[in-house]
């Protein structure tokens, strides 16, 4: 007796080819639907995905911030899918071409951005999402920063420290000693912004930076400088080097502000045969300087070199120190000449 061979109907064979649409692949119609809003530098963010596990990486990110500045909402969409293994994905490949920017660690994890519109997408894995760190320094904050940093603020490789109202900037090449001199200062009194990098304000009257006050990070060598450091074990950072993220609130510091006004810039310079030596610069050094340290093209970097013209007449001074007592003795001398 022959089989019954069952032939589909049209209708199965609609809802099979709809099933396998092309576009499937794209993952273009990806539905996010968790939301919340946070303050990262106080600018409002909203980060819209399909999985939870993002939101609590968002706050652990930027939780501690509080809404502080008027701007229009940020939105940060992350897509995560189940594609690949549970290995932790390579670090991203950056690219930009004037105002596009890639983040790209393979096929399945990447985040394109568009600078000028602040239009931005991730798509990640949920190996990738899972390795917190990992997301949260290459991606979500990655995309936070840069889209912020094209918008609103401009970024500096620099501390900042302030005593008596007014603001300091200590910047240097790595290992030039920014973070422990900034932390050096906030024990001794002084209140505390930022430990390498601090963000000129682009609307500001006044050249003004926001900074993270709430943590600061150090190399493990700090161990030898600062005991308190001893039961912190070390961080992965972005650029995979070693260091010791600390909560500010677990270290002996007394003063805090996430906003300072930058009233005289110091460029680090130590060496074991400097004895706190202050030698005045150039006006415009700051600006000239911070320019070639851009890390941004196009229209972007256009931007940012207009807004480093406010650091122009900002007096602007080489400290030649070797330990930190001699730092900070410099600047307090810096402050009451002042």
């Amino acid at each position: 007796m022959a089989k019954a061979i069952m032939l589909p109907t049209d209708s199965d064979t609609a809802e099979a080819c709809s099933s396998r649409r092309p576009q499937d692949a794209l993952l273009c119609d990806m539905e996010l639907p968790y939301r919340e809003i946070l303050y990262p530098l106080g600018y409002p963010v909203e980060i819209i995905t399909n999985d939870k596990v993002v939101l609590q990486a968002a706050k652990e990110s930027f939780g501690h911030g509080r809404l502080s500045r008027a701007s229009e909402t940020l939105r940060i969409r992350v897509g995560v899918s189940n594609a690949g293994g549970s290995a932790c994905p390579s670090e991203p490949t950056r690219r930009e071409f004037n105002h596009l920017y890639s983040l790209v660690a393979d096929i399945n994890n990447q985040a394109l951005l568009d600078l000028r519109s602040s239009i931005n997408f991730t798509w990640v894995t949920s190996a990738a999402v899972n390795h917190r760190i990992y997301f949260r320094y290459n991606f979500l904050e990655k995309a936070v920063y840069l889209l912020l940093g094209a918008s609103v603020v401009t970024d500096l490789h620099a501390a900042c420290v302030s005593k008596s109202g007014k603001g300091i900037l200590l910047i240097g090449d790595s290992g030039a000693g920014k973070s422990t001199l900034a932390y050096a200062c906030a024990r001794a009194g002084w209140t505390y912004t930022s430990d390498d990098t601090s963000y000129l304000i682009n609307d500001s009257e006044v050249p003004r930076v926001i900074g993270h006050a709430h943590r600061a990070r150090f190399r493990p060598s700090a161990k030898e400088l600062f005991p308190e450091l001893e039961r912190f074990g070390p961080t992965p950072r972005l650029e995979g080097k070693p260091s010791i993220e600390v909560a500010i609130s677990d270290l002996p510091v007394e003063k805090t502000a996430t906003e300072a006004n930058v009233d005289i810039i110091v460029y680090l310079n130590r060496n074991s045969s400097a004895e706190g030596r202050l030698i005045r610069l150039p006006n415009g050094t700051a600006t000239q300087r911070a320019s070639r340290e851009l890390f941004s093209a196009g229209e972007i970097r256009a931007k940012h070199e207009r807004i480093l013209e406010t650091l122009f007449d900002i007096p602007t001074y080489e400290l030649q120190y070797c330990d930190l007592s001699g730092g900070i003795l410099a600047l307090d001398t810096l402050l009451r000449d002042k």
